[in-house]
């Protein structure tokens, strides 16, 4: 596919962005200052992208032919490269597509991920503080930050509820495919007769909502102080630091009860209440498209089964795509770029056909 004319249109963006950007009342619109720097930002990465994407192609042009040089070492040196340069050539040509779509202001945003535990009892909620460890492991590894937000434990060191937020670059674009349930195949360390069993977890991935994005009135707000609950330990039943928001006109409960400080709890009970109302006024607005659009990635929804781990076989398969990997060990220590990377190609070519690209 040539993307030179598209390109162009970019670099005359860019140029126009640049002397906005240069205007000294561009901060007088806060909305419209974020929505430019951010659009600036994501444009400069795409011409940086496809600089280096012609630079590779040349290299890959270049070693090509010296490949079929009468030089033996040389030929042989080229013919080494080959294989490298054209994996890069792929990626880049599939980022500097992803980055000429249509964008998502979502997809540079941060998330918080909520877990719970589903059917299966203890097992369920050990599957759910698998996954926790397993978000975390993959935010790691990719240099990401987390803040835990709110958990609820339960025995055998399992958990009924998790939520967190994982902050860095296009947090949401990569993560967002892990909304849905996920069913775990395995023996469970309670089991005495050695039987496989079937439990679940689910997973919601949220952007994480500014407040320009939605606006909470006070009144529209019941904010409750309380004490903390739990199973104990230091001081958490002997401070009251737990807080709870109702937004009155949808009903959305949030309690938070982590943190120490009251203020702390109530900032993060907010941040997952944007999240969540957010969350609500997307599905409405895709509600509008639902009869005419059906993504091969699905809805993401909480009640969608996106994925199942058989850990007797070290399988992994997700369902929406038909990928199976048999890299479960690797996959639960945080190891997920195959997995990201084979459903951010399957969503931009279901994209592309709905797109003028295509």
């Amino acid at each position: 596919m040539d993307f030179q004319s598209l390109i162009e249109r970019k670099r005359e963006r860019f140029q126009q962005l640049e002397s906005e950007i240069a205007d000294p009342r561009l901060f007088d619109n806060r909305v419209r200052a974020r929505e430019i720097m951010r659009e600036h930002s994501a444009v400069k990465a795409l011409l940086a992208k496809w600089d280096e994407l012609r630079v590779v192609r040349r290299q890959l042009i270049d070693n090509r032919e010296l490949a079929a040089s009468e030089d033996t070492d040389l030929a042989q040196m080229a013919q080494e490269e080959i294989p490298a340069l054209e994996k890069r050539v792929t990626a880049l040509e599939f980022e500097v597509q992803l980055a000429l779509l249509p964008p998502d202001e979502s997809d540079e945003r941060d998330a918080i991920i909520e877990i719970r535990a589903g059917t299966g009892g203890s097992e369920a909620a050990i599957f759910a503080a698998d996954l926790y460890r397993m978000y975390h492991r993959y935010a790691e590894i990719a240099g990401l930050t987390i803040e835990d937000l709110e958990s609820s434990p339960s025995e055998l060191g399992g958990l009924k509820e998790a939520i967190f937020k994982i902050s860095g670059d296009s947090v949401f674009r990569k993560l967002r495919y892990e909304s849905g349930v996920h069913r775990v195949q395995r023996v469970p360390a309670t089991e005495a007769q050695g039987r496989i069993h079937t439990s679940t977890a689910t997973v919601a991935v949220l952007p994480e909502a500014e407040e320009i994005d939605l606006e909470l009135k006070p009144e529209d707000l019941r904010i409750e102080v309380c004490r903390a609950g739990g199973p104990g330990g230091q001081g958490v039943n002997t401070t009251d630091s737990a807080v709870q928001v109702m937004h009155i006109p949808t009903g959305r409960i949030v309690r938070c009860q982590d943190g120490r400080s009251q203020q702390k709890n109530k900032e993060k009970a907010l941040a997952i209440l944007r999240a969540r109302l957010l969350e609500d006024k997307k599905r409405e607005e895709e509600a509008k498209y639902s009869a005419t659009r059906k993504s091969q990635i699905g809805s993401g929804g909480r009640e969608e089964k996106i994925r199942t781990y058989n850990f007797p076989q070290n399988r992994v398969t997700d369902h929406r795509i038909g990928l199976t990997l048999y890299n479960l060990d690797r996959e639960m220590e945080g190891d997920l770029e195959q997995m990201i990377n084979a459903l951010q190609h399957a969503d931009l070519e279901e994209r592309l056909k709905e797109s003028a690209l295509a």
